[in-house]
């Protein structure tokens, strides 16, 4: 990097730690799941959360969106939630001519809460917003805004009602995170803060641009071409485990990681060495 981009990227990670900071007094403890989410933002990636209910899923989405001065909707996935639920629909005005009434799927950050309660056919509908940043109805395309996120919750626990989510559609996520049980001190703290008559607001530290200006500070961040072949020979192996001593495990691969598994490694690596100050990937 040269010196005003490590000038920059030092600024940058700053204010990543006052945002982690900020979202703090909401969301206690959780580093570890703060810190993939951000990795998926940063990287200009989706994030699947997974937990059983009452973890503060929701609350820690709508936590990162106050931070970062996003706009943020949740969509609560039901059974009977239709596609032009979720990217909005044409309707006929008074004047007898069709317009295009935006869904909520036209914000930053998206949270789709428990998408596996939705029929695959309104999960589909995510599809194309999820990857091309734009969708289409009647024929005409719209772009979605940017930075453009989709956050969604899973709860593992109940299958009852729900549906499985397509592979097509699992491969667009960046990130799987596996939501936990606080650690009893931090129980402790939570249920203090639920009980305390005072309310804590999280104030907006990163604009948009600084956001946007981040990716380029990150696409800067050196991988050697080992660490490249280490991502590949990661991959590879879910194709093809016999070639890799992992015979063993065939049976339990109905289908390797996709190239777009190799990118976001890449990506969510090049995110994870830039939070940390690095100005290089390592294979940890």
């Amino acid at each position: 990097m040269f010196k005003t981009d490590v000038e920059a990227a030092d600024a940058f990670i700053k204010k990543y730690q006052l945002l982690k900071s900020e979202i703090s007094k909401v969301i206690i403890g959780q580093e570890e799941v703060l810190d993939q989410i951000l990795i998926s933002v940063f990287s200009k990636g989706h994030c699947l959360l997974v937990g059983v209910p009452g973890l503060a899923k929701t609350l820690m989405v709508s936590s990162v969106a106050e931070a970062l001065g996003l706009k943020f909707n949740r969509i609560q996935f039901t059974p009977d939630l239709m596609p032009s639920d979720i990217i909005g629909s044409e309707i006929l005005n008074e004047k007898k001519e069709f317009k295009f009434m935006k869904g909520p799927v036209f914000s930053n950050i998206i949270l789709a809460d428990e998408i596996n309660r939705t029929p695959p056919k309104t999960q589909a509908a995510l599809l194309e917003a999820m990857q091309e940043r734009s969708i289409t109805v009647a024929g005409s395309s719209y772009k979605l805004d940017d930075p453009f996120f989709v956050l969604a919750t899973q709860n593992p626990i109940e299958q009852e009602g729900t549906y499985p989510l397509p592979e097509a559609q699992t491969d667009r996520f960046m990130l799987k995170t596996i939501i936990d049980y606080p650690t009893k001190e931090d129980e402790q703290l939570i249920i203090r803060s639920n009980l305390s008559n005072i309310k804590k607001k999280i104030k907006p530290v990163v604009s948009i641009s600084k956001i946007l200006k981040s990716r380029d500070l990150i696409n800067e961040i050196y991988m050697d071409p080992k660490i490249e072949n280490y991502i590949l020979d990661i991959v590879f192996a879910t194709r093809y485990p016999e070639k890799y001593n992992l015979s063993d495990l065939k049976d339990f691969i109905n289908f390797g990681a996709s190239p777009r598994g190799s990118i976001n490694l890449a990506k969510s690596a090049k995110v994870y060495a830039f939070i940390k100050r690095r100005g290089y990937v390592v294979p940890e």
